[in-house]
């Protein structure tokens, strides 16, 4: 069943990151880590459905959702970022692979940090974040979502990885994160994994892990 939603404010989170807020149905009720399928309630893009993940809580009034924007080809993100306040989206119900099992840790590429956003916050609130840990891979500094959150809740357990600019901040790595960085961040094998980002990080971070000796319960959510 699609609920109509109001889009009730938009915001910049990165250069080509906008947080969207809008209406909750009543009764809508998610997990931490869940998605929704979405399309634009437009003519010649209500059929165009897209998955996204809540990074609100289902506590919250509204819901809200981090989405990357990708302006280069004329999809639905590029259409969404055109989007303003009083557009409506339309939402399916919610479904989902990522679920928290417990502390462990997390590795996210770009965008792939979205399910994990809302299972932090969560965590976080209930005073349950624990010593659950982030790596968090990007490009460029200027790419980073939701760098000063992420500190404030995870603390030195929050580890950038920018991969293209060296920075005196952040771990710089040529091109990716690799086996040895996680044999060198990563003591405890038997922990739960929670994997997500584009195809090939998702890919290399599981076999990595494998390699290293890991039975990862991995949790992957395709972009």
């Amino acid at each position: 069943m699609a609920h109509t939603v109001k889009i009730l404010e938009t915001e910049s989170v990165t250069h080509d990151v906008k947080k969207l807020t809008l209406e909750k149905p009543e009764g809508y009720k998610f997990e931490p880590g869940q998605a929704t399928e979405v399309a634009i309630d437009k003519k010649g893009w209500r059929d165009e459905k897209r998955p996204f993940t809540f990074t609100s809580l289902n506590e919250d009034e509204h819901l809200e959702f981090v989405i990357k924007i990708y302006k280069d080809h004329d999809g639905v993100t590029k259409q969404i970022g055109k989007l303003e306040a009083g557009d409506a989206l339309l939402i399916d119900e919610p479904w989902g692979t990522i679920q928290y099992k417990g502390e462990g840790t997390f590795l996210a590429g770009g965008a792939g940090v979205t399910p994990f956003i809302a299972i932090f916050r969560d965590l976080h609130k209930k005073g349950e974040i624990g010593d659950n840990k982030l790596i968090f891979s990007n490009k460029a500094d200027k790419d980073i979502i939701l760098k000063e959150e992420f500190s404030e809740m995870l603390g030195d357990n929050f580890i950038n990885v920018i991969t293209d600019h060296p920075t005196d901040e952040h771990i710089f790595l040529d091109g990716f994160i690799d086996k040895d960085f996680l044999a060198s961040r990563v003591g405890d094998l038997d922990q739960p994994f929670y994997v997500c980002g584009p195809g090939p990080f998702n890919e290399a971070m599981m076999n990595y892990l494998k390699e290293l000796g890991a039975d990862p319960d991995a949790l992957v959510f395709e972009e």
